[in-house]
């Protein structure tokens, strides 16, 4: 079953295209069900709300725990699954930029993020919890950084990528050097790599984190739709 559009429902439409060569499918009766492979991320998506699909799903998530799920608002397929506990739920905002506002760069050192930088990588994750993040998350591409002294104190990237569409992801600034404009400068950079590409960007952020739909809306995106992210056992 297709979306009507690509981001109504995005880890499926990515996981299904252009992210497909780093997940795990399963196809049975007529239903199919996908999940990123676990070292680069956590999402999982059923075709439909089958039961033949919602099985499948359900028995990926048994098998690789710790999963999530980003639906849209209501549905019944981002339901519980019925072998597989919810940690948590939480009301998400999808938003999109085909534009950018005006900024700067403020002369920031940005460099390229690659295997090297793993490690560092998840331990800033780990420390700021932007969302998401597993150790071979940098496969999915486009992530970049600024270091301070050889440390790595903030970095964005590239996260679920559909036709046209890219998302902003992984962004994040230690707590040390917060303040400094850091975050916009990165996302910025990002933002403009993928419209150079000619695709839009797009990213996920919580509802109720007020404060980060504001910085976004500064620097370009606005609100396309609800999303529920929900995070299995």
């Amino acid at each position: 079953m297709s979306p009507a559009h690509p981001l109504d429902r995005p880890a499926w439409s990515a996981m299904t295209t252009r992210l497909a060569p780093l997940t795990i499918r399963r196809e049975q009766d007529g239903g199919a069900a996908v999940r990123l492979d676990p070292e680069v991320g956590v999402f999982a998506a059923a075709d439909d709300d089958s039961p033949e699909s919602r099985a499948l799903l359900n028995a990926l998530c048994r098998e690789y725990p710790g999963a999530g799920l980003v639906e849209p608002e209501g549905t019944a397929i981002e339901a519980v699954l019925p072998d597989v506990p919810v940690v948590s739920r939480a009301a998400c905002v999808q938003m999109i930029a085909g534009a950018l506002t005006a900024g700067h760069h403020d002369d920031v050192d940005i460099r390229t993020l690659g295997e090297a930088d793993a490690e560092e990588m998840l331990a800033l994750a780990t420390l700021t919890k932007p969302g998401p993040f597993r150790l071979g998350t940098l496969r999915l591409g486009g992530f970049i950084g600024v270091r301070r002294e050889g440390r790595l104190i903030a970095m964005a990237g590239e996260r679920m990528k559909v036709d046209g569409f890219t998302e902003l992801s992984g962004v994040c600034t230690h707590p040390d050097f917060r303040g400094q404009g850091l975050a916009g400068v990165l996302s910025r950079a990002v933002v403009a790599g993928i419209l150079a590409r000619g695709e839009q960007a797009f990213l996920h952020a919580y509802a109720a984190h007020t404060a980060t739909v504001a910085f976004y809306e500064s620097l370009g995106f606005s609100v396309r739709t609800g999303m529920t992210y929900t995070v299995l056992a």
